[in-house]
């Protein structure tokens, strides 16, 4: 495999020159070049460069050596070699954007099982190449099954901070995801990362710390909040155990908050995001694929004792014996369903509108304990706080809203279910993250369905709290008609007038994102998303230098992923 060496060193400019350029001095970034005297290679040699101030070279701790683990944009195989030189010292993280600033999703499995970054040169080439084409940052997931692996307290950040400085180096921003849930639906869905052990052993002791439906159905992709403040981890709560891992990342990150590390999303349930398990996650990834109802989560024995206690307290016992019936989720037509129908549902009656404000407001309690510690570890440290919604379209043309319903979301034709879950990240400052921007009414295979009107829901929930909001893409795909929609999806939202704003995450980056005609699209779309000037400003390089082109681009990430 071809190398990637770095530049002689250059002379410093005179005095003179810095005059010129009123006393700036720019910062090199690395000239990516396969080491070959082949004239094939050498057309491909071209260097990035971006304008900065002067930084130490100190700035910058050198990465540790590089997990053995596979990466999913880089096939199989160990750490990936040697690492890149730099023949200056890295610039400093961009100017905050004025226009909408696109972020990247790193792959899941950046960080390996091991604690190590998988494939560290396929993703330093990748890095740089995001960084030329105009890229704001990278968002990267940190999971608790691969960070606290080792057991209750032990904490292993090495890959994770090896991710931050390289980041640095390239000038590139991190939004750091705390992902609570497990990845993937199995050993046989790479890439897979549970919950840690020694958590899934104290699940596999008692059963009821997992969600669970009205078929005894147990679901371990995220502990049930139903026991959200019970000493059932090794003598900690739930709360207590994320808790204490914010404030270990926050120890650990503690030189790149505020300048690099700009926004720490906190992981609220399964996927992330604060809902209950209704569905399988790897069914909602087929976004405008999937029709199910959904099974209400609330059949654990945590769940219900909160459940028995509420019907006590109004003095309804009865309503307290287990969730609603006539509900099978199964099913992916409403009217066939006694609780979901339109005429006559029990959803609407005050039994219905009783279970629901329970079961709403549980998931509500849990965001807020969330946004609560969150909130108290991370504040004066210069970041933003975030949590993500799910958007949930597939029956948002009925009465009842069943699948939002099952998810946690009381959103119905009499009753605005978005607007709680704004007004209390509102109370906290959090900026909200959701899906579906990609998504067009035309796509749907279900006419009650609507990804656009889901969105313009809770976009408008968004604005009415003046909450930051980030979009993302519910389908990863390069097409030119997807990238369109994301563009007008994201006019939608301009902001209020107390400084909220709007970016975007792309979701997620992979080997055929550097596929010449992708590239070629996914650059395009930076720029329209961008504000002109301060695209013009990333992409600024000096007399006589080259950025790389779209070509080299995928020459050099394909030779390092090679």
């Amino acid at each position: 495999m071809a190398a990637i060496a770095a530049p002689p060193p250059q002379p410093h400019p005179p005095a003179s020159a810095h005059h010129h350029h009123h006393h700036r001095r720019r910062a090199r970034l690395p000239r990516l070049a396969a080491a070959s005297s082949s004239s094939s290679s050498s057309r491909f040699r071209r260097r990035f460069s971006s304008s900065s101030s002067s930084s130490s070279p100190s700035s910058a701790p050198s990465p540790s050596p590089s997990s053995s683990s596979s990466s999913s944009y880089g096939g199989s195989g160990g750490g990936g070699g040697g690492e890149i030189h730099y023949a200056s010292p890295p610039p400093p993280p961009p100017a905050a954007p004025t226009g909408a600033p696109v972020y990247v999703t790193l792959p899941a499995d950046a960080v390996g099982p091991g604690g190590g970054v998988a494939r560290r040169r396929a993703m330093a080439a990748s890095l740089a190449a995001l960084a030329g084409a105009g890229v704001a940052g990278v968002a990267v997931e940190l999971w608790w099954g691969v960070v606290e692996r080792q057991g209750p307290g032990v904490y292993d950040w090495a890959g994770y901070l090896e991710l931050a400085a390289m980041a640095r180096r390239y000038g590139l921003r991190v939004r750091a995801i705390l992902a609570f849930h497990q990845c993937g639906a199995g050993p046989h869905d790479p890439p897979w990362i549970p919950l840690p052990q020694w958590v899934l052993e104290e699940m596999d002791k008692l059963p009821d710390l997992s969600y669970t439906d009205r078929y005894q159905r147990r679901n371990k992709e995220y502990i049930s909040l139903g026991c959200d403040i019970l000493p059932i981890l090794k003598g900690r709560s739930p709360m207590q155990a994320y808790s204490d891992f914010m404030r270990s990342f926050r120890d650990a990150f503690k030189e790149y908050l505020g300048a690099i590390v700009t926004e720490v999303q906190i992981g609220m349930g399964p996927g992330g995001e604060l809902r209950y398990p209704s569905c399988p996650t790897e069914t909602l990834s087929q976004a405008g694929f999937s029709s199910e109802l959904g099974e209400f989560q609330c059949y654990d024995k945590f769940m219900q004792a909160s459940l028995s206690a509420r019907a006590q307290l109004i003095g309804m016992q009865d309503w307290g014996n287990g969730g609603p019936a006539g509900t099978d989720g199964s099913r992916q037509n409403p009217e066939e369903t006694s609780f979901f129908r339109a005429d006559g549902g029990c959803w609407n009656t005050p039994y219905g509108r009783f279970f629901l404000e329970w079961y709403s407001g549980m998931l509500l309690l849990h965001g807020e304990r969330l946004c609560m510690v969150a909130d108290a570890v991370f504040s004066g440290s210069g970041v933003t706080i975030a949590g993500k919604v799910s958007g949930i379209h597939w029956h948002y043309y009925t009465c009842s809203h069943p699948s939002e319903l099952t998810a946690g979301y009381y959103n119905t034709l009499l009753r605005n279910g978005y607007l709680p879950i704004t007004q209390m990240f509102a109370r906290y400052k959090a900026a909200l993250c959701c899906s579906c921007f990609d998504l067009r009414d035309e796509e749907r295979n279900n006419s009650k369905s609507s990804p656009e009107g889901t969105l313009r829901q809770l976009m408008v929930a968004a604005k009415m709290c003046n909450l930051p909001l980030n979009g993302e893409n519910s389908v990863t795909r390069l097409d030119d008609t997807s990238l369109n929609q994301v563009i007008r999806s994201s006019r939608l939202y301009s902001g209020g007038t107390s400084g909220t704003s709007f970016s975007f995450n792309y979701v997620r980056m992979n080997k055929s994102l550097f596929e010449f005609h992708n590239w070629n699209r996914f650059t395009k779309f930076v720029r329209q998303m961008s504000d002109a000037r301060t695209f013009l400003a990333r992409l600024e390089f000096r007399r006589g230098q080259h950025y790389l082109s779209s070509m080299s681009v995928v020459w050099v990430v394909s030779r390092a992923c090679a």
